[in-house]
């Protein structure tokens, strides 16, 4: 099978209890809906589904009785840092960054960036489409919007921090002031296997943290002014209805513009704050208006560039 339905046919086959939706984009939107109507907990690293279409996706999980297991190493940090806590003392999410591989440098160190600049990832080996992300810190800015539907929080409480040596995958803050991390060794067969078989741990071979050999651990803010693309998810997270589809489309369309050479790097941020200032907004859009935005912008973008 393949497409869209061998997609929907792979998420809803019947033997499955548990589908790890790790498509990239939102094509991952549809098949996770009907994963969910068919009863299957999900394990979810397409964050996409989620920014677009959280509203839809948290209530039919909540009305299927489906469990939603975060697989993004930041969200399962939450995950596990909220197990055995109360969600209505948290106090604010602390969603830690690596700055990827132009942290420290402003607007003007960026105009001649190259495709082989922005996927030089210091700490993460991904996807071309995710790592341009991360570079344009867009990624970060998406896990926001879904750390939003995950732990029923608005994302003014989702704090940003920009921790280098990506070790601690991100934290909690509670109303009393204490903190709760999750740490480990840049791996992403942790969060894979704590989502597939919790609440259950299992023996994993992992390269184990060595503090002596670490000896710190820093912390940055993240440059908003820099990395437009993460002050522009705040403000879409803010906006709501379809302005997330809205700089999300745009992100996909201009990225994979970008790897092919067509646009440059800074103009991936221009791209997503014009889709998100000419869409017209919908307040509470349904999976085809999602869809039908994805479109509108796609079309809107490659139209002018």
């Amino acid at each position: 099978v393949y497409g869209d339905e061998g997609l929907i046919e792979a998420a809803t086959h019947k033997e499955a209890d548990i589908v790890l939706t790790a498509v990239v984009g939102m094509m991952g939107i549809v098949p996770t809906i009907k994963a969910i109507e068919a009863h299957k907990d999900i394990a979810l690293a397409n964050k996409e589904t989620l920014v677009t279409a959280g509203h839809i996706i948290m209530k039919l999980a909540k009305d299927n009785n489906v469990n939603i297991y975060p697989v993004d190493s930041e969200h399962s940090a939450i995950f596990q840092s909220l197990n055995g806590e109360y969600p209505k003392e948290v106090e604010r999410i602390l969603l830690t960054a690596s700055g990827g591989p132009f942290r420290g440098k402003k607007r003007a160190d960026l105009v001649n960036v190259t495709v082989e600049d922005a996927l030089n990832h210091p700490n993460w080996a991904m996807g071309r489409k995710i790592t341009i992300d991360s570079s344009t810190m867009v990624n970060k800015g998406l896990e926001v919007m879904e750390a939003q539907w995950l732990f029923n929080v608005p994302s003014s409480k989702v704090t940003v921090v920009v921790q280098p040596q990506s070790i601690i995958h991100s934290m909690v803050e509670f109303i009393d002031g204490g903190i709760m991390a999750q740490l480990g060794s840049p791996d992403m067969r942790l969060p894979i296997q704590y989502a597939l078989y919790y609440p259950e741990r299992r023996e994993l071979n992992t390269e184990r943290l060595d503090f002596y050999e670490l000896a710190k651990i820093t912390f940055e803010k993240p440059d908003m002014e820099t990395f437009k693309g993460l002050k522009l998810a705040y403000e879409a997270a803010a906006r709501g209805g379809n302005i997330p589809t809205a700089l999300n489309a745009a992100n996909e369309v201009a990225v994979a513009r970008f790897l092919d050479r067509k646009i440059k790097y800074l103009d991936i941020p221009d791209i997503i704050e014009y889709a998100m200032n000419e869409v017209d907004y919908i307040n509470n859009p349904t999976v085809e208006q999602i869809l039908s935005t994805q479109k509108i912008v796609t079309d809107m973008i490659e139209s002018r560039w």
